[in-house]
């Protein structure tokens, strides 16, 4: 393990929010989110944001398990974030197994994410942490290409999934 530090980003405290936010808008633009779009977003997920010191590295968003859609799987999102200079340092590894420990402990039997197509390093991530491409796509009314994949199945069997339409993911 590193020296990274990871908290839990809360609807009131401004700085964590402003911080998930930075990382977020620098790594997904086509997604870019006020601070009321964060807040709202963190009464749903379970947001994190990384330092290592004092210094913000990236962030993460858990979306619970939800069933329905997949049969009767429970499946939840782990999205990790790193910025560009703190990359290829393991803290992607290190803020993902985080990331999908809490899934998994929220009761997830699957596991999905998404990536903007033109983030290579978030895709290349992703299936080096055992993704699968599902499918590619373009929201309505947009041009940005997004990339669904899935956790491939472990050899228990417990974890797959595949991934929503919400503009980030593992690695993005």
């Amino acid at each position: 393990m590193s020296d990274l530090r990871i908290v839990s980003v809360s609807d009131v405290d401004e700085a964590a929010l402003e911080d998930w936010r930075l990382v977020h808008n620098l790594i997904v633009p086509p997604a870019a989110m006020s601070l009321d779009d964060v807040r709202a977003r963190s009464a749903r997920n379970r947001l994190e944001v990384a330092y290592l010191g004092d210094t913000l590295v990236g962030c993460s968003t858990v979306r619970p398990p939800a069933g329905g859609g997949d049969g009767d799987r429970a499946v939840a999102t782990v999205i990790a974030r790193v910025l560009p200079g703190f990359r290829r340092r393991g803290f992607g590894a290190e803020i993902y197994a985080r990331g999908l420990g809490l899934a998994r402990e929220l009761g997830a039997d699957r596991i999905e994410t998404v990536v903007l197509a033109a983030n290579h390093d978030g895709l290349a991530f992703a299936l080096q942490h055992g993704f699968v491409e599902v499918e590619r796509y373009v929201l309505d009314g947009e041009s940005d290409l997004w990339v669904d994949l899935r956790l491939a199945d472990t050899d228990a069997g417990t974890v797959a999934g595949s991934a929503s339409r919400s503009g980030t993911g593992a690695g993005s």
